[in-house]
């Protein structure tokens, strides 16, 4: 086990959002912006930008580390570049006005269509339908929650056509 494997997590921790230059084995190098170090295997994920917005990443084996360096502190803007990478395209974020306005439109529809929905105050926001199923902020499929997996997924699929006639 190398020295690089014997770190705790919170040692690793001080290596995220920051560009690095990492010294394999075999004299190989890798630069790039650490997004995160699997705490099990002791991997460290390396983002590249390219132009086009267009990003590489690479994975440096925990075993094969010998030493990291790092070269240069980032900013705020690139942690939420990194924090976004393996991020779904339709998780962007939504002003709070926005999220009124999608909430409001699906109760409204949901109302129409005789489905029993509430809106549960004291969570700020989320949808309960017929007391056993909850929808929350952004108001997609995806956001939906139940046990009963039959009313999950005839809700899912509800939202989903929801969402499709409203683009």
């Amino acid at each position: 086990m190398n020295e690089w494997q014997k770190k705790s997590p919170l040692d690793w921790e001080k290596y995220l959002n920051k560009m690095v230059k990492v010294a394999a084995v075999e004299k190989l190098d890798y630069e790039g912006w650490v997004v995160t170090v699997d705490p099990v295997s002791a991997s460290i994920i390396l983002a590249t930008f390219l132009e086009d917005e267009k990003v590489s990443i690479s994975v440096v084996l925990g075993h094969a580390v010998q030493e990291v360096e790092i070269l240069q502190e980032g900013d705020e803007e690139m942690r939420q570049r990194l924090s976004t990478i393996f991020a779904p395209e339709e998780s962007k974020a939504y002003s709070p006005e926005e999220l009124e306005k999608r909430k409001n439109s699906l109760k409204t529809w949901l109302e129409a269509n005789h489905i029993p929905v509430t809106e549960q105050s004291e969570s700020g926001g989320t949808l309960c339908v017929a007391g056993v199923l909850t929808i929350e902020p952004p108001y997609g499929p995806e956001a939906c929650s139940s046990s009963n997996e039959i009313i999950l997924s005839r809700v899912q699929g509800l939202v989903q056509g929801y969402l499709e006639k409203q683009q």
